[in-house]
C-alpha cells in the first residue's frame, strides 16, 4: 500500500508560513513608526531605509547571479529601475505624509493601492471587474473621503499628510503593476536589489534637491534609519515576498490590511494620535472597501 505525506510535517510547515505573515504584516505595521521617531525629512528617511538595504544584500545579489549563471538583459534591468523610480516616489510622499500628519492616516490612504491596481489593470491590460469590485470601491473611496474631510477640518497639515499617503498609493500601485512585468522576467532578489538601489539614488537625488542634510543627526534619529532598513525593508520585505510564494493570495492580501490597524495601536498610546468617531468609520469603511476589492480578484 502506498504511504502518503507525512501530514504533521506539512502542518508544520503551514504553520510556520503563517508566524510568517503574521510577523511580515506586524514589521509593516510598524514601518510608519520608525519614520515618526526619525527627527529627519520623510525623504531623508526613505533614502537611508533604501540606501542601507541595498548594501547589505549587495553580496547576496551578486552570489545569486553567479549561482545562477545568467545575464541580466537590458530590458529587464530597466523595468527594475522604473519600478524603483516609482518606489521612491511612494516612500517619499508616504513618509513626508507621516511627518506631516502623523502615522496613521497617511498608512491607511497608502494602503487604498489596490484600489489603483484594480483600476489600472482595467484600463491598461483590460481586465474584467465584478460587482463586488465596483462596490468594493465605492465603498473604500467614500471612507478615503470622510478620513480627508475630518483631517482636513482638525488641522491642515493633517489633511495634506492624508492627501500625500493617498497620492503614495497611486504611485505604489503602479509599481506593483511594473513588478507584475518585471518579476516575470527577474528572479525575486534581483528585481528587488535593482529596483531598491534604483530608489536610493532616486531618493538621494531629491535630497539633495531640497537641500535635506544627511549628516548630523541624534542617536535615535540613526536608530530610526537602520531599523527601516533591516526591519522593515529588509526582514518584512523578504519574508512576505517568500510567504506570497507558498500561501494563496486570497489569504495573503486580506491579511496585509492589518497594516494601518497595527500602526494605530502603536501610534496612539506611542504618539498621542487622536482620531474622533468619524476617523473610524472612514478607516473601516476604507478596510473593508479593500478588502471587497480583493475578494473579487476570486470571484468567479
Amino acid at each position: 500500500m502506498k504511504q502518503q505525506n507525512n501530514t504533521p510535517e506539512s502542518s508544520r510547515s503551514r504553520i510556520w508560513l503563517y508566524l510568517g505573515l503574521a510577523a511580515g504584516v506586524m514589521i509593516l505595521g510598524s514601518a510608519a513608526i520608525f519614520v515618526r521617531l526619525a527627527q529627519a525629512s520623510g525623504v531623508v528617511t526613505s533614502f537611508y531605509r533604501t540606501a542601507i538595504a541595498a548594501i547589505l544584500l549587495f553580496i547576496p545579489f551578486i552570489i545569486n547571479k553567479r549561482k545562477k549563471a545568467y545575464i541580466i538583459q537590458k530590458r529587464s534591468a530597466w523595468i527594475a529601475v522604473a519600478g524603483g523610480l516609482l518606489f521612491a516616489a511612494d516612500l517619499a510622499l508616504w513618509s513626508s505624509g507621516i511627518v506631516l500628519g502623523g502615522a496613521t492616516n497617511p498608512t491607511l490612504m497608502a494602503n487604498t493601492a489596490p484600489l489603483w491596481v484594480g483600476l489600472g489593470s482595467l484600463v491598461f491590460f483590460h481586465e474584467r471587474r465584478v460587482r463586488t469590485f465596483w462596490i468594493g470601491l465605492w465603498i473604500a473611496m467614500a471612507g478615503v473621503m470622510l478620513v480627508l474631510g475630518q483631517d482636513m477640518i482638525l488641522a491642515l497639515e493633517f489633511g495634506l499628510g492624508s492627501l500625500l499617503g493617498l497620492l503614495a498609493a497611486i504611485f505604489y500601485g503602479a509599481y506593483f503593476l511594473v513588478t507584475q512585468a518585471g518579476r516575470s522576467q527577474l528572479d525575486t532578489l534581483s528585481y528587488y536589489w535593482i529596483s531598491t538601489a534604483s530608489s536610493a539614488l532616486v531618493l538621494l537625488l531629491l535630497s539633495l534637491l531640497f537641500g535635506e542634510p544627511l549628516t548630523g543627526y541624534n542617536p535615535i534619529t540613526w536608530f530610526s534609519f537602520l531599523a527601516s532598513a533591516l526591519i522593515v525593508q529588509v526582514t518584512g520585505w523578504l519574508l512576505l515576498n517568500y510567504v506570497q510564494g507558498h500561501l494563496p493570495a486570497s489569504i495573503v492580501s486580506p491579511t496585509l490590511l492589518l497594516q494601518p490597524v497595527l500602526t494605530a495601536f502603536i501610534a496612539i498610546p506611542l504618539f498621542g494620535e487622536q482620531f474622533t468617531a468619524w476617523h473610524i468609520l472612514g478607516g473601516i469603511a476604507v478596510l473593508t472597501g479593500i478588502f471587497m476589492i480583493h475578494r473579487s480578484r476570486f470571484s468567479t
